[in-house]
């Protein structure tokens, strides 16, 4: 899109106090924003209240959201019922943490495990990164082995490890059967680009041939089951990538992060019914707070228990049993009242037709914003699974990051753009989730919206 129409946009009438908080932030925060996720030029929209399916910005304009912190307000913004528990968490509990194990912690981990296939023991992390993270860890610990293999445009969070090939380009990532490691991020050191395989999503034989490649040598697969929350695996692939992997001894990581939840209580796995043997959660586990955990078979979990008191930071540490003892810890891990917020939420999601109706309204809403498009002659399909979908200007077969690659971009960029003005929110070329908030009037808005911003465009 144009700069001046980006400009135009921006700086109207409507969203003057955003464009002014912007200016100040842009003093004190780098890029203005504190997490680069966040930005979107020229400048994203400031917020200020969230209620039900719906935003509220400085300027006082109401959007209906479907960005939802990324996927992770499942219910939509303030539900009673997440609130309700996080204050009589803070009532019964007299303070905000402990710092010590407490009963939440037990209950969560055992309605995890009742919940996920590849789930027998927990651990809790403070985000969904920290959870892809200590997986790996995990990994290499338990197979002895250090390299790890991840997907083309697969994304677990923006550390060292697996910050290669999320978004690379095409001219820079090699042949689509052989993809090569491309670093999206300056500061990552060559050791991960050396020690990184990256593997074609949704390509079985070519996966199955870098696997036999390099299998000596990898400790896990880590991938999410739905690339981007959005684009599904076959189910031939995934049938395969469980088998090769176990013949090889190579460990299979499901980031679960975006699917957790919004695909089905028990996740993407319970979907295709496999079994992994590490997954890693985060998001919708948190009902709004920060959150991630880690689980798996016991087996291999079991590498993060504490042998004896040795303990990291105490002086006199036997250094010998430390080497031999995987390291865990977050101050926050665990925390009560994170715990009692997604307790909640998973309580209403396991209300009977629930999650029914919410995959029930998501397939309407994209067969009604198809048919729109249908109508204005643009080439147009929603691709995704359960709660999660993204807009995608191709009547092409998408399968994989590459298919993505090829779809009108512009296009779509500005059809989202022109939706900001209209009332409906989401950062550009994001995809869709929608919530348990989001009502029949909220669909036959947005498809108003889309119908005037194509006739606008």
């Amino acid at each position: 899109m144009a700069m001046e129409q980006l400009e135009a946009f921006t700086y109207s009438a409507k969203m003057q106090e955003s464009a002014r908080h912007y200016q100040a932030a842009a003093q004190v925060l780098p890029g203005g924003v504190t997490a680069n996720i966040k930005y979107f030029e020229p400048h994203p929209l400031w917020m200020e209240k969230g209620k039900g399916s719906k935003l509220y910005d400085v300027d006082q304009n109401e959007y209906i959201d479907y960005l939802l912190c990324y996927g992770a307000l499942i219910l939509g913004h303030g539900h009673p019922r997440v609130n309700e528990a996080v204050i009589k968490q803070m009532e019964k509990g007299g303070t905000a943490v402990f710092g010590a194990p407490h009963e939440l912690e037990t209950v969560m981990a055992r309605r995890l495990a009742q919940l996920y296939r590849g789930i027998e023991m927990v651990r809790f992390t403070n985000s969904g990164l920290e959870a892809t993270l200590l997986a790996i860890r995990i990994a290499m610990a338990y197979t002895g082995k250090k390299k790890l293999a991840k997907f083309e445009g697969h994304y677990h969070g923006g550390y060292d490890q697996v910050l290669l090939s999320v978004n690379p380009k095409l001219g820079m990532a090699g042949s689509p059967q052989r993809p090569q490691p491309v670093p999206e991020s300056r500061g990552l050191p060559d050791y991960y680009v050396e020690n990184t395989i990256i593997l074609p999503f949704n390509d079985l034989s070519a996966t199955e041939a870098l696997l036999k490649e390099h299998g000596e040598d990898l400790a896990a697969v880590i991938l999410e089951p739905v690339q981007g929350g959005y684009i599904p695996a076959d189910e031939e692939f995934m049938q395969g990538l469980r088998k090769i992997t176990d013949e090889l001894g190579i460990l299979l990581i499901f980031d679960e992060v975006k699917t957790g939840f919004r695909v089905g209580l028990g996740g993407a796995q319970g979907v295709y019914g496999i079994t992994p043997d590490l997954t890693a959660l985060g998001k919708v586990l948190g009902g709004g707070f920060p959150i991630g955990a880690i689980g798996g078979k016991q087996s291999i979990m079991q590498v993060c228990a504490p042998r004896g008191s040795q303990d990291l930071f105490t002086a006199g540490t036997n250094q010998e049993q430390a080497t031999e003892t995987l390291f865990h810890s977050g101050t926050y891990n665990g925390h009560p009242i994170v715990l009692a917020a997604g307790m909640a939420t998973m309580d209403v999601l396991e209300e009977e037709g629930m999650l029914e109706q919410l995959f029930t309204r998501t397939q309407i809403l994209r067969s009604q914003l198809e048919e729109v498009y249908a109508r204005h002659g643009i080439p147009m399909q929603t691709v995704g699974m359960g709660s999660i979908f993204s807009i995608l200007l191709t009547a092409d077969p998408i399968k994989n990051y590459r298919d993505v690659s090829q779809v009108d971009m512009d296009l779509r960029k500005r059809i989202d753009y022109k939706l900001l003005e209209l009332g409906i929110y989401s950062k550009p070329m994001n995809r869709y989730s929608m919530s348990t908030a989001h009502d029949e009037e909220d669909m036959a808005r947005t498809v108003e919206a889309h119908e005037q911003a194509l006739r606008m465009l």
